[in-house]
């Protein structure tokens, strides 16, 4: 067993505790803040209990808060990633206490330049932390020397795209599975751990099985029914365990929900980017003179068609040899339209699509017909998206890009699918959020590309 190895049983731990301390750290400076600016300020002053809850609020919102943005996944995610995240949790939680001291402080606006002040400190702390933490993690756990044991799909993307992470994966080798077992076992026994995909389902029980017995760690590309048995009821009918999937999208109870949760939090957005929505289309009209939104077909629940309705961000030709998914770099677009864009402004009209009942709040992005029926050809599965309405954010949105691959965007909308709650809901509408600032979710395709199906 190697240092690394046997390291690897307390990574959780040490991750946990580094994320208390800063949780901690970050607490001791809101008691600092409340002691010396607002605690005399309420009408009725706390006792010494009293004000050891209001400080003991900070830290619980912020590990609850922290838990739907990924401050936990110290280990995993990128510095860049989890400094977004925190400082997106730090946000939110100073906005929430402020709101409490406006219940608390009645007779006057209390000042938000304390609670400001503190902001712009933990910032600096945060980013100085996670870059001093990681380079700690990375001298105790190195990245894995990795193998990929891959079928006939082609591998260089795989290894590429996860190569990319070169703090926490190192594929070092690659093995088709044709070549033979043999092959394949003295591949695994020469690396620390294991990353398989499309294999067959013979060959890949073997794989599976002989990494558990070595205690190989595996990274598993999952199938589609992967994700489908993952998600099943598990019951006891007599001396086996079995496993039941119900297979007919969500229930009526959770349409009610989410379609009531769609109404409620649209309306709030209409009301809310009204002003907004009218100075976006007044720089539109005078940008080029041209209509101002963009009405497009797309697929919702059960295949039906419906009009999206979008801010117009590309020229009014922009489709004249046919419809194409946007490129990098693309000329097709307006001045105004690459503002919009990068803000993600231009899908706000979308909210009307929400309230109306055509979309959701979350759920698949909807695709064109046209593109649904080329990605279908080489992914005869895409259809399964349509099991629930299309979203103005969804799960792919959050943990994939805007050029995604057909077969790995509908993986990640499956795995919404198929695990669904109203939680789910919540949290992909606050990861929403983060995503804003992150380019690479926003990065078009290739310009010699009209879909985001793989070139080759």
């Amino acid at each position: 067993m190697t240092g690394n190895e046997g390291r690897e049983p307390y990574k959780r731990l040490i991750v946990f505790t580094e994320v208390i301390i800063l949780v901690a750290a970050h607490s001791i400076l809101f008691a600092i803040l409340w002691n010396s600016q607002y605690k005399e300020s309420i009408e009725l002053p706390f006792f010494r209990r009293g004000n050891w809850a209001m400080i003991a609020i900070y830290p619980i919102l912020m590990l609850a808060l922290g838990k739907v943005f990924g401050i936990f996944r110290l280990a995993m995610a990128r510095v860049a990633d989890l400094i977004l995240s925190f400082l997106a949790t730090l946000f939110f939680v100073n906005l929430l206490m402020y709101f409490e001291l406006l219940l608390l402080i009645r007779s006057a606006y209390p000042s938000i330049v304390p609670l400001l002040i503190l902001f712009l400190i933990e910032c600096g702390i945060t980013a100085v932390w996670f870059i001093i933490v990681r380079i700690l993690n990375n001298h105790v756990y190195p990245p894995h020397d990795m193998v990929l044991i891959h079928g006939d799909y082609p591998a260089d993307d795989i290894v590429r795209s996860m190569n990319q992470r070169n703090d926490r994966y190192h594929i070092k080798a690659k093995v088709n599975i044709n070549e033979g077992m043999n092959k394949v076992m003295a591949a695994i026994e020469e690396h620390e751990a294991v990353v398989i995909s499309d294999l067959p389902a013979t060959e890949r029980n073997d794989v599976v099985k002989y990494c558990y017995a070595s205690g190989k760690q595996l990274y598993m590309l999952p199938k589609l029914t992967d994700i489908i048995i993952r998600s099943s009821e598990e019951l006891h009918v007599f001396d086996s365990p079995v496993l039941l999937n119900k297979n007919f999208g969500l229930t009526f109870d959770q349409r009610l929900i989410k379609r009531t949760m769609d109404i409620v939090v649209s309306c709030l957005m209409i009301i809310l980017s009204s002003w907004l929505m009218v100075l976006i289309a007044i720089a539109i009209k005078l940008d080029d003179k041209g209509p101002v939104f963009y009405r497009q077909k797309r697929l919702t629940r059960d295949g039906k068609v419906f009009r999206i309705i979008k801010f117009r961000s590309m020229k009014m030709d922009a489709e004249k040899e046919g419809p194409q998914l946007s490129k990098k770099e693309d000329d097709r677009v307006t001045r105004v339209g690459r503002v919009i864009r990068a803000l993600h402004l231009d899908e706000l009209p979308q909210v009307f699509n929400v309230f109306g009942g055509s979309m959701s709040l979350v759920g698949p992005r909807p695709e064109r017909p046209e593109i649904m029926q080329q990605y279908k050809e080489n992914v005869p599965e895409f259809y399964y998206r349509l099991k629930v309405k299309g979203g103005l954010t969804g799960y792919a949105q959050v943990y994939g890009k805007y050029n995604t691959t057909p077969y790995n965007k509908l993986r990640l909308d499956l795995t919404y699918i198929q695990n669904y709650s109203l939680w789910l809901d919540i949290k992909c509408m606050v990861q929403t959020i983060k995503i804003l600032f992150e380019k690479e979710n926003t990065e078009g395709i290739d310009q010699d590309q009209t879909t985001a199906l793989p070139k080759g």
